[in-house]
């Protein structure tokens, strides 16, 4: 019999490197939406932003049901207004930031609350088309296995509100002596405008723009009303 071709024994080798690459990638593929499955259930123990912390981290976990409405709806009313209206990218949102980018203003945010919350568990800091790709294709993936409340839920838990002071918990005992159970409306909407730059910020001593964002919270946050943060705690 004629001996096989080199040519024809590396094709077969390379045929089975994509056979064994393409089986780890599917492994790891349903690995990885196992894990993010069981996260709708437990709470999550770190995120990549609170590894890459440059400070101690302070955080703890609260329920959203222990929460009065106000608190997450001074959020939504700040970040995400369209929360309960979309699949976890806007990208009506993404069309006016790359218009933007195309005229020269910079690369700019449009991220919806899922998006964020995404980027905190798995990603990076800072602005470039692949982390904002993968950015939105986890945050499809997360609206798919969560829903909109336990979204809510995590985004509340692991946003960071100071320097390693990351969920609202943590976060409203820090600045106000109190756990997140007792928060005021106008204290919600004081720490809904430290997003999203944090570090620079301190709802105790805001600017004067603050404090004219913060009225602007709670405005949005009566217009919006009790029944818009039902409808995404349905979900």
């Amino acid at each position: 019999m004629p001996k096989k071709s080199k040519r024809t024994q590396s094709h077969k080798r390379w045929r089975r490197w994509v056979n064994k690459l393409w089986s780890i990638f599917w492994r790891a593929s349903l690995l990885f939406i196992l894990v993010i499955f069981l996260f709708r259930f437990i709470p999550l123990p770190t995120t990549a932003f609170m590894l890459q912390s440059d400070y101690p981290v302070k955080q703890e976990w609260i329920s959203i049901d222990k929460l009065p409405n106000h608190v997450a709806l001074a959020m939504v009313a700040s970040e995400d207004q369209r929360f309960p209206e979309h699949y976890g990218v806007d990208f009506a949102a993404i069309r006016k930031a790359l218009d933007q980018y195309f005229d020269g203003e910079g690369l700019r945010g449009a991220s919806t609350i899922t998006q964020q919350t995404a980027k905190n568990i798995f990603l990076w800091p800072g602005q470039s088309f692949l982390r904002k790709s993968l950015e939105a294709g986890l945050a499809l993936g997360l609206e798919a296995l969560w829903g909109k409340k336990r979204i809510l839920e995590v985004y509340l838990n692991i946003a960071e509100f100071g320097k390693g002071i990351y969920g609202i918990e943590a976060a409203s005992q820090h600045y106000f002596g109190r756990s997140a159970e007792r928060l005021t409306k106008d204290q919600a909407a004081r720490l809904a405008v430290l997003l999203p730059s944090p570090r620079t910020r301190d709802p105790v001593n805001l600017t004067r723009y603050l404090r004219k964002r913060a009225v602007w919270v709670e405005l949005q946050m009566r217009q919006l009303g009790s029944h818009y943060l039902a409808t995404i705690l349905q979900h």
